[in-house]
């Protein structure tokens, strides 16, 4: 058998999986989100449910990138992931997590949807996060807290999901400035190896 080039992974079956470039940067961009969400998990929170939220700036990220399919992967791969990874699994805590990135892949998905260039990544974390804020708050009154008193909290919680959205759209704003400046480097400095070689 042949030698495979280096973006290919051999199975005992014989059969051939082919990688991209694009295959190993969503790959570590996934394991990046469930990274930061097993990080956040430790954290303290002045509220329960409240937490920044720094896992979402890479399932904007890639739906920037990617689109929204992608999106969906990271998304579920770092809820599921990482709630296996911290124990959380079929927990309320996992219930709520998955709650509220479902309704923020929703938004998302209907974003996507809207006419002319859509939403920045600013409008996009801000969206997404106050529908991910809605989803776990709505989940914790139908499942675990039906009390009418939990709506007291609701216009706490989406004022902090609004600061956080705005945050988390600054970051991912700089950080797909980052990778286009990048991008352009590495496009410069092939242009220039070529002229060189062909010199």
């Amino acid at each position: 058998m042949s030698d495979q080039p280096n973006n290919a992974a051999d199975t005992k079956s014989g059969i051939t999986i082919k990688t991209t470039p694009k295959d190993h940067l969503i790959a570590w961009l996934a394991a990046l989100a469930i990274a930061i969400h097993i990080i956040e998990s430790v954290l303290p929170s002045p509220l329960p449910g409240v937490k920044p939220g720094l896992a979402n700036v890479i399932t904007i990220a890639v739906f920037i990138l990617y689109g929204w399919r992608t999106a969906v992967w990271v998304s579920m791969l770092r809820v599921l992931v990482g709630s296996i990874l911290i124990g959380t699994f079929l927990s309320p805590t996992f219930m709520l997590s998955f709650s509220g990135a479902i309704a923020s892949l929703v938004v998302l998905w209907l974003a996507s949807h809207l006419p002319g260039e859509g939403l920045g990544p600013i409008g996009l974390c801000l969206i997404a996060a106050m529908a991910h804020m809605f989803g776990q708050f709505y989940t914790a009154y139908l499942l675990f807290i039906p009390h009418d008193g939990l709506f007291k909290l609701l216009p706490l919680l989406m004022t902090a999901a609004v600061i956080f959205g705005i945050i988390s759209g600054i970051i991912v704003r700089s950080m797909l400035q980052h990778l286009e400046k990048r991008k352009n480097n590495t496009t410069a400095s092939t242009t220039t190896q070529r002229n060189e070689q062909e010199e």
